[in-house]
């Protein structure tokens, strides 16, 4: 998949943005603070109905102006054609796609696959258990056709049991949700359960590439209760009493994690903010080559201050990888980010100066 236009709207400090990019590498080059996040967030928004850096409504139109709009064209990889638009006014969003109006969010967001990577991608490592959550389902949207179906299910059941537990309901209440919440629980578990195991070896590989003195790698999923004991059901049924205290649900695939270690005893917990970072990126990587092995096609990719972090050795070990990719790239930072054309096949530079973009 590969951008040919992306202009927008009321974003950030843009009042207005116009860009014509390359089929290859777009590097953005600006100083702090000029917009280049912006530009990246905007595609990021196009594939995931919301931003990298919050909610759309806390700062991403610019101030005084309503509302955002995002209007872009591309080609799939069987040489179609297309052009959509994204509009918010911070409350709700309107879609069109080649002349049409789309119901939903998730059917706009499924045409454009996105991978970004961005300053606070390190949290995937050591942040909080959602961004792991979001990790395994962004690639399960897009490349397991019934597992939306899965996830809807479980997430009216646990929307439907909480409303229930608030209303301190008599235990034989609760059975119907019970069931229905642990039938799609344990299915959209095991959806998570082989995505992970899938990816296991191609983040090894990379993290291998990144970091050899870190040794072997191994991915460990938490389903959100004790799943090598009990069912899901069964777990409702322990937490029952608990739930009913709480009025809202303590066991299931909302609670669910994953961790990784390293060998040497490497935790989490040890990590340096480089080593997560490259940690993030070997996994996101890995997603992309899962992602590719599917679809047959390659996403956008976008790196937002790549080279934060990382010093020399381990930013050249990065562009080793990016530099043998067919994928439309975008990668922005400052004046100074030690990247060169005669890495790439095709790149083109934009500059970006507070509200203003000049390519060259």
């Amino acid at each position: 998949m590969q951008l040919t236009e992306l202009q927008g709207e009321n974003l950030r400090c843009f009042s207005r943005f116009s860009i014509t990019p390359d089929l290859g590498v777009n590097l953005l080059l600006g100083e702090n603070g000029a917009g280049k996040s912006s530009i990246l967030e905007a595609i990021h928004i196009l594939g995931y109905g919301r931003s990298f850096r919050g909610r759309i409504r806390d700062g991403v139109i610019k101030q005084g102006c309503s509302p955002l709009q995002i209007t872009v064209r591309w080609n799939h990889v069987n040489q179609s054609t297309h052009q959509a638009g994204f509009q918010h006014n911070g409350s709700n969003w309107k879609g069109r796609m080649d002349g049409q109006e789309v119901e939903t969010l998730s059917h706009f967001c499924e045409n454009f696959p996105v991978i970004s990577f961005e300053p606070g991608s390190h949290a995937l490592i050591s942040g909080a258990s959602e961004y792991r959550r979001r990790f395994t389902d962004w690639a399960l949207f897009h490349v397991e056709p019934d597992f939306i179906v899965q996830w809807r299910r479980f997430h009216r059941a646990l929307k439907q049991r909480n409303a229930l537990l608030k209303r301190q309901p008599k235990p034989f209440e609760l059975a119907p949700w019970d069931k229905e919440y642990a039938e799609a629980g344990e299915a959209l578990s095991a959806y998570r359960r082989r995505y992970l195991n899938s990816i296991e070896p191609a983040m090894q590989e990379l993290v291998t590439h990144f970091l050899p003195e870190c040794g072997s790698l191994s991915l460990n999923y938490q389903a959100g209760w004790r799943d090598s004991q009990l069912s899901l059901q069964d777990a409702l049924r322990l937490n029952q009493e608990r739930d009913i205290q709480t009025g809202f649900c303590g066991v299931g695939p909302h609670r669910a994690d994953w961790d990784l270690s390293l060998g040497k005893g490497l935790q989490q917990a040890h990590f340096s903010r480089g080593q997560a970072k490259l940690l993030a990126l070997a996994a996101l990587l890995a997603q992309t080559q899962l992602f590719v092995a599917a679809k047959e096609f390659w996403p956008i990719l976008c790196f937002d201050d790549l080279a934060s972090e990382l010093d020399q050795t381990h930013f050249a070990k990065v562009l080793e990888l990016l530099h043998t990719s067919p994928a439309q790239i975008w990668i922005s930072g400052t004046q100074n980010l030690p990247l060169y054309s005669e890495n790439f096949n095709s790149l083109k530079v934009f500059h970006v100066e507070h509200g203003t973009i000049l390519s060259h």
